[in-house]
C-alpha cells in the first residue's frame, strides 16, 4: 500500500468516539420522555442491548446480554412503567431529521408502507390471518403500517401504527386480553398512513411528495394529502380509472396507449450489484378527482414505467402544485423502495420483529426502541459516509452500509453481550425453572378444561 493509500485508508477509518457522542447526543434527546432515572437508565441498556449481535431479541435475550439477573426490568420497562412511547418517537424522528436533512425539501420525501411479522398464536394484539405481501400471501400475521423519511444523506423510519383487523376491532375478548385502548377503532391502512402523515406535519416534518404502493393509491387519502400541501407520487393498478383532458374516461392500461412511441425516455433509476437499472418511462397529464375545498387543482399526471425488454408497465399517479419534471417524479417513486430497506434492515440488526409481547403498549414501545435504535445506526451510517467522502471510491471502497458500520461499532461503542460461566449458568437456572413452572400451569388449565362441561 503506498503512502497515499494509507492515507486514505486512514480517512475511511470509523470514528467511534464520534458515534458515542452520537449516541448519547439521541439519549439526551429522548430523556424528557422517561420521568423517573430507572426508566432512562434502562431506555440507554435497551437501546445498547438492540444493537448488539445476539442470536434471538426478545426480554430474556436482552436481559443476559445486558447483566440483568431477570428480565422483570425489561417487561416492567415494556408493559407498566410510565413513559410515553408516542413522544419517543417524535423526540427520535426530530432528531433525525436534524441529521438527514440535506436542506433541499424539493427533494424530500415521504414514504409509506406496510410490513408484517409472522405470528404463532392469534393472541397478539392484532394478530389475525391476513393477506401480506410481506409474507407472500395470507398468514397469521401483525400488520403494520410506517411512515419512513428520505433526503440525499440518508433515510430512517419516523412513525408507525399497528392496524387492526376489523374481526379483531369487534372481538372484545382480544380486545381485553391485548389491552386495546377504547378508543381505538377499526381503521383502514389508507387511514393509519393519513393519520401518520398528519402527525408527522404537525411535528413540523417537511418535504415535498409522498411515495406509497398500490394500496396507498385511493382517492380518500390523495385528498387528504392534497390536504397537507404535499405532492405524492403513489402506485396504482393497470385496472385504476382515470379521466384525460379530453374527458375520456380510461383505465391507467389504456391510457398508456396513448402516449406516443416518441414521449418515453430511457433514465437510470438507480444501479445495484448487477449494474444499473434502466427503464423507459413517459407520462400523460389527467384530470385530478381530489382537490381539497378551497385548493387550486395544480398538476395530475399518470406516470408510467415500462420494462425495456418485457415491456411491462408499471402505473403512478402524480400530483404536485406547480409542474415538475419527469426527473423529479421518477426520483420519488423510485426513492419509495428505501422503505423497504429500512424495513429489512430494522428486523435485521434492531429486533423490530422480534419482540414476542402480547399486548398494545407492549408492541408499540418495543416498536419504539426498536426503531430509536434503528434511526441511531441509520444517522451514523449516514454520518460516516459525510466523513468518508469521496475517498472511498479512490481505495475501490462501496460506501459504507449498515451492518458494517454495526460491526465496527460492537463491543467498543456498543459494549459486548454479558457472557461469563457465572452468568450464564445463573440465567440457565432460571429459564429452567420459568419452563418448568410454565408447564405446570399449562397442565393444570387442560385438567380443568377436560372436566369442565
Amino acid at each position: 500500500m503506498t503512502q497515499d493509500q494509507a492515507a486514505a485508508a486512514r480517512a475511511v477509518t470509523v470514528a467511534h468516539d464520534d458515534h458515542t457522542a452520537l449516541q448519547q447526543e439521541l439519549l439526551a434527546q429522548v430523556a424528557g420522555c422517561f420521568p423517573r432515572r430507572e426508566s432512562r437508565t434502562t431506555c440507554g441498556q435497551m437501546l445498547a442491548g438492540l444493537l448488539m449481535e445476539l442470536e434471538d431479541k426478545n426480554c430474556w435475550t436482552l436481559a443476559e446480554a445486558l447483566g440483568h439477573p431477570t428480565p422483570d426490568r425489561l417487561q416492567h420497562f415494556l408493559a407498566r412503567a410510565s413513559w410515553d412511547e408516542q413522544q419517543v418517537m417524535a423526540q427520535a424522528g426530530r432528531w433525525a431529521i436534524e441529521h438527514l436533512d440535506d436542506g433541499d425539501t424539493d427533494h424530500t420525501v415521504l414514504i409509506i408502507d406496510e410490513t408484517a411479522d409472522a405470528k404463532s398464536s392469534t393472541d397478539a394484539a392484532g394478530a389475525a390471518r391476513q393477506y401480506s405481501g410481506t409474507l407472500g400471501g395470507v398468514a397469521l400475521c401483525q400488520v403494520a403500517v410506517h411512515l419512513a423519511y428520505a433526503t440525499s444523506r440518508g433515510h430512517t423510519i419516523l412513525d408507525r401504527a399497528l392496524y387492526l383487523p376489523e374481526s379483531r376491532a369487534a372481538d372484545e375478548e382480544h380486545r381485553e386480553l391485548a389491552r386495546i385502548p377504547e378508543h381505538t377503532m377499526f381503521a383502514t391502512k389508507p387511514q393509519l398512513a393519513a393519520a401518520l402523515l398528519q402527525r408527522a406535519h404537525a411535528a413540523g416534518v417537511r418535504a415535498a411528495f409522498v411515495a406509497g404502493d398500490e394500496v396507498y393509491g385511493g382517492r380518500e387519502l390523495r385528498t387528504r394529502i392534497r390536504a397537507l400541501n404535499l405532492g405524492y407520487v403513489l402506485a396504482v393498478r393497470s385496472s385504476t380509472t382515470l379521466s384525460t383532458h379530453a374527458g375520456r374516461t380510461l383505465t391507467a392500461k389504456d391510457a398508456a396507449a396513448l402516449i406516443p412511441a416518441g414521449a418515453w425516455m430511457r433514465l437510470r433509476t438507480g444501479s445495484g450489484t448487477k449494474g444499473t437499472r434502466q427503464y423507459d418511462w413517459a407520462m400523460l397529464a389527467i384530470r385530478p378527482d381530489d382537490t381539497p375545498d378551497g385548493q387550486d387543482p395544480g398538476h395530475t399526471t399518470l406516470l408510467v414505467r415500462r420494462h425495456r425488454y418485457t415491456g411491462q408497465m408499471s402505473f403512478y399517479r402524480c400530483w404536485s402544485p406547480r409542474s415538475v419534471p419527469l426527473a423529479r417524479l421518477i426520483h420519488v417513486a423510485t426513492t419509495r423502495w428505501r422503505i423497504e430497506e429500512d424495513h429489512q434492515l430494522a428486523k435485521q440488526t434492531c429486533g423490530l420483529d422480534a419482540g414476542q409481547v402480547i399486548r398494545w403498549r407492549s408492541w408499540h414501545r418495543w416498536s419504539s426502541m426498536a426503531l430509536l435504535a434503528y434511526a441511531f445506526i441509520a444517522v451514523a451510517t449516514a454520518r460516516q459516509r459525510q466523513l468518508d467522502g469521496p475517498v472511498v471510491e479512490h481505495l475501490g471502497l462501496v460506501a459504507i452500509a449498515i451492518p458494517e458500520l454495526l460491526r465496527q461499532l460492537r463491543g467498543i461503542v456498543i459494549p459486548d453481550p454479558r457472557r461469563g460461566p457465572e452468568h450464564r449458568l445463573t440465567w440457565s437456572i432460571w429459564r429452567r425453572r420459568h419452563q418448568y413452572r410454565a408447564r405446570l400451569a399449562h397442565q393444570r388449565w387442560h385438567a380443568y378444561a377436560e372436566t369442565t362441561p
